[in-house]
């Protein structure tokens, strides 16, 4: 009975040691949060922070790397290709169709579609709003460690912070710009045959023509920045 006794003691004893030292291995195997995150930290760093707006798609084997803050990264890739094609979709032909303008003549022929990149332009203000409020969401739910949150806010900066800080108020100046232009076209428009086209310039019948087509084109000028920072966005180019 004694020798029993003892073995069952012995028993008892030995289980919660097999028992914790299962758990151990597991933990020790399980845990390949630090590895992952020093590989997703060494791509933002060495890869993101270089691609600019084009960022890639991440592989399976890239996936598996990074293992959960692959959906870290999937915050800017999204944002990223929504903005793109917003951009694309809205910025980008109210820039080809003014690039289109070199004579008089020209504000007529684009009327149609400078009217129609208006009503792109509008709706970019939107998408632009809703991507980032969205992207935004999804970044301050994240609970990441110091040393990847500090180069995560890096990037994200770069990728979501100052391009939409930089459309924001790009868009609605594009727009008013674009009007402005298709006010022009329409002005030569209403004159009809009164209106002459020469040598690249525009001959009008009485002084008050004139006058008003150059207060019209001096408006124009005075905001010619708007134009250039459109096509710095419109060549992916966010920077102020």
């Amino acid at each position: 009975m004694a020798v029993g006794s003892r073995s069952r003691a012995f028993g008892r004893w030995l289980a919660p040691f097999v028992a914790l030292l299962v758990v151990f291995q597991l933990t020790a195997c399980g845990d390949k949060e630090p590895e992952q995150r020093k590989a997703f930290i060494d791509y933002l760093q060495n890869t993101v922070m270089r691609s600019g707006q084009n960022l890639p798609s991440l592989s399976e084997d890239q996936k598996q790397k990074f293992g959960n803050y692959a959906n870290d990264y999937g915050i800017i890739l999204s944002f990223s290709r929504q903005l793109k094609s917003s951009v694309e979709g809205g910025l980008v032909p109210a820039v080809s169709a003014i690039g289109q303008i070199r004579a008089p003549q020209d504000y007529m022929t684009q009327r149609s579609a400078l009217q129609q990149a208006a009503g792109s332009l509008n709706l970019l203000s939107a998408q632009i709003r809703d991507s980032k409020n969205k992207a935004d969401t999804a970044m301050a739910a994240l609970k990441q460690p110091d040393d990847l949150k500090a180069v995560y806010g890096q990037v994200y900066s770069n990728v979501v912070t100052e391009p939409a800080n930089v459309l924001t108020p790009l868009v609605p100046a594009l727009s008013r710009f674009t009007q402005d232009i298709i006010a022009v076209g329409d002005y030569l428009q209403q004159q009809g045959n009164q209106v002459a086209f020469a040598n690249g310039g525009v001959q009008f019948p009485t002084q008050q023509q004139a006058t008003q087509y150059n207060t019209m084109m001096s408006n124009l000028v005075g905001k010619q920045q708007t134009l250039l920072s459109a096509q710095k966005v419109a060549q992916g180019d966010y920077s102020h």
